[in-house]
């Protein structure tokens, strides 16, 4: 009877679930009708228009899918994003709108990497030439907020509020003393020197190596940050370097007194600035459309042209299977490159990569696609935030390479690890294994022991072979000596503008000077741009990774602002088969 009751029970609740799931499905797909048909109508813009700037938002490589964004767990629960190449365009359209009067700029802390930044600012520098103005204004100004706002015309800082200015910092998190206590230990093979993803896991503070690159690339960060705001507010470098390196603005009033700012004022104060500007009555309410109403249905220039240029994006860990928006499937990105160069159509490819690497099976899978296509048509890469490691090697192959001054870039180096949880089981928990097996070998990446030395010397010459094709791709790609490549690898993290001095890179430019350039090579006047691989639906997602959503969700919940440290753990035990990804993930305040 209690058997029956059982079976009875688990059959209830497997109806009261299928029914939720169904029922949830179709609440999913009447949203996603309502919302496609919201995102078809067209944004009207009134006559003296602001155009509101607000970049205290996510900016991503695309702008995702609305469908569902506002929900927890399945969207962003209501955090707003845009793709930067989506709000360049805006602000590119805006400098010829006549209905738009003005910009204003509010930003305190953006979600993006320092070459997105750069990539804005220069838009922003670019919206200038129109002689529209731009006002800025904040409660608080972190460092990359300042940075873009200080290209403003007026920049104006709450009186009661802050101004961040004390130079860059780049903190690693190392694990070494937590695994000892609970008995992991890390056995690392690795090739060169500089690629020190494996470091936290088996040292307590860097090596010199470590310190000596991170250093460099710090610094070239920062001389980046400095030389940007030195044109903008007027200021000598060499000043901008003293204010931060003494404090000097601790006060709202300091950032005036400095030239930081040109006002401290209130924002009804800012609001009635814009009204004089956008040409508004005192009583009358201001017009304003948001960035990412503008952004909202451009049309793509030249969009009736049969030529194209494809822009591949690659945004993400790279990995092995499908992937997703957020990372780089091997078979996605491969199936992409391939469409696009099947494509008569297609004159160009441009391959738009920010990634700090992943699988290195996966990056030669990728690789191998570029290759090809380079043979039929014009393959030009577009460095983002980071395209190091893996996420190097994937682009190494094009005919030429863009990077911002602040891309991170390089890391030719791959590692493998390999936990040992021996004392951990044995000591700490009581476990102990036995087994059988048929050849010396055939447990060769158990966890429950270490390594003997054949099986080090064994992966060790797997890793080194590795290394070996790595390089031979960047010297045939970059056409350059293996010996020169290895004398500039060894996991060598670099900026953008050290890698074009020593030819990793061809030239310091935008994304959009990529897709030019894609143009010029393959001799096209007039072309579109189609964006590959296809964004994935809210809905695919959810039905596809709706566990892991969940999971991550309650994860960023309880982990807060230490939830990378824990994406960092998960990384180094899931991560599969020899690795080229960056030593480490980039945090610079």
């Amino acid at each position: 009877m209690r058997e029956f009751f059982k079976y009875v029970f688990a059959t209830v609740v497997g109806i009261i679930i299928s029914t939720f799931l169904i029922f949830l499905v179709i609440i999913l797909l009447v949203v996603g009708v309502v919302s496609s048909i919201d995102e078809d109508k067209s944004i009207s813009v009134l006559s003296n228009s602001v155009l509101y700037l607000n970049l205290d938002q996510s900016i991503k490589e695309r702008t995702p899918n609305k469908t569902l964004e506002s929900l927890p767990i399945v969207g962003n629960g209501g955090q707003k994003s845009i793709g930067f190449n989506d709000l360049i365009r805006a602000l590119k359209r805006a400098k010829t709108d006549d209905n738009i009067t003005c910009i204003y700029l509010n930003v305190s802390s953006p979600a993006a990497g320092k070459a997105t930044l750069k990539e804005i600012r220069d838009a922003l520098i670019d919206f200038k030439k129109s002689k529209k103005k731009i006002i800025a204004y904040s409660e608080v100004y972190t460092q990359d907020a300042y940075y873009l706002a200080s290209v403003a015309d007026k920049v104006y800082l709450n009186p009661q509020g802050a101004l961040e200015f004390k130079g860059f910092s780049s903190q690693l998190t190392f694990f070494k003393g937590a695994m000892e206590k609970i008995g992991v230990e890390a056995q690392i093979i690795r090739v060169g020197n500089y690629k020190s993803a494996v470091e936290p896991f088996i040292n307590d503070k860097m090596s010199e190596y470590n310190r000596k690159q991170v250093t460099a690339y710090v610094g070239g960060l920062y001389n980046t940050f400095l030389e940007g705001i030195s044109a903008s507010r007027n200021i000598p470098e060499d000043s901008l370097y003293v204010y931060a390196n003494t404090y000097r603005i601790q006060q709202p009033k300091d950032a005036l007194s400095y030239k930081m700012i040109d006002g401290l004022k209130y924002k009804d104060e800012v609001l009635d600035e814009l009204k004089k500007l956008s040409s508004t009555g005192a009583k009358e309410t201001l017009s304003t459309v948001t960035i990412n109403d503008y952004a909202q249905n451009q049309k793509t220039e030249n969009s009736d042209s049969k030529n194209k240029i494809a822009v591949i994006y690659a945004n993400g860990d790279i990995t092995g299977g499908e992937g997703n928006d957020e990372s780089i499937g091997s078979e996605r990105i491969s199936r992409a490159i391939r469409k696009a160069r099947m494509d008569d159509k297609v004159k160009a490819i441009v391959l738009r990569v920010n990634s700090g690497g992943g699988s290195a099976l996966a990056s030669d899978v990728i690789w191998r696609e570029v290759v090809l296509s380079r043979k039929v048509k014009p393959v030009i890469a577009s460095f983002g935030d980071v395209a190091a490691s893996g996420g190097y090697y994937i682009g190494c192959a094009a005919d030429s390479i863009f990077v911002q001054p602040n891309t991170i870039t390089g890391s030719i180096g791959v590692f493998g690890i390999i936990p040992n949880f021996q004392n951990l089981f044995t000591n700490k928990l009581g476990i102990t294994f036995d087994g059988v097996k048929t050849g010396e070998y055939a447990d060769i990446m158990s966890v429950n022991r270490p390594l003997t030395a054949g099986e080090r010397l064994i992966i060790q010459t797997d890793v080194n072979h590795v290394y070996d094709s790595f390089i031979t791709r960047v010297a045939d790609g970059r056409k350059k000596s293996k010996a020169y490549v290895d004398s500039i690898g060894g996991g060598h993290v670099w900026v953008g503008t050290d890698a074009v001095k020593i030819g990793l890179a061809d030239k310091l430019g935008s994304f959009n000077d990529a897709v030019v350039a894609a143009g010029k090579k393959a001799k096209l006047t007039e072309y579109k741009v189609v964006e590959y691989p296809e964004q994935i639906s809210t809905l695919k997602s959810l039905l596809d990774d709706g566990a892991d959503n969940v999971k991550m969700y309650y994860a960023k919940q309880e982990f807060g602002e230490n939830f990378y440290l824990y994406q960092q753990m998960k990384k180094a035990v899931v991560n599969a088969g020899i690795q080229a990804r960056m030593p480490f993930d980039i945090l610079v305040q």
